[in-house]
Order: structure tokens, then sequence, then C-alpha cells
């Protein structure tokens, strides 16, 4: 009987608050990102076509990633904040 309660007292500890610190992600259309985030991918990447783009929720923060292609085809991928900072570059 005590195992029982130990067990279920460190499942319920395991898994609360489990949410809070996943990534989620979500695709949106490209008419759909802020321009101002299209700004900085278009300065920080000049030249690539972005044609898909995907919010990601880590916490409270959130993020858009954008993604295209270069004239020679190459992808390229840009991570930018709703505040405008550019936080990875592929």
């Amino acid at each position: 009987m005590h195992q029982n309660h130990l067990f279920l007292a460190l499942l319920i500890l395991l898994t609360s608050g489990c949410e809070e610190g996943l990534e989620q992600t979500e695709m949106v259309p490209i008419d759909n990102v802020p321009q101002s985030v299209m700004k900085v991918a278009q300065e920080k990447l000049p030249g690539v076509k972005f044609d898909s783009a995907w919010t990601e929720k880590e916490g409270d923060k959130v993020y858009y990633e954008v993604r295209g292609k270069t004239a020679d085809g190459k992808t390229r991928d840009i991570k930018v904040s709703t505040e405008g900072v550019v936080v990875e570059v592929d």
C-alpha cells in the first residue's frame, strides 16, 4: 500500500506542469506572419523567397520560424521573436 501511494505521488509530481516547458509548434500561412518579423527575416536573409512559416511557443514566449529558398535552391530558415529579435538562422 505504501508503494502505491509513493508511486502515485511521484506520478503526480512528474506530470504536473509538463506543458509549460514544452515547445509547441503550429503552421501558419506566410501571409499571417507579422510584417515586423518578415522585415527582419528579409534583412537578415536577403534574396530568400520565404514560402512557409510556423509559430513556436516555449512557455510564454512566441517565435516565428520562416523558411524559404535562395535563387540557387538552398533552403534557409530564420527564427524571430515577436519582438523582432533573431534567435536562430540556418
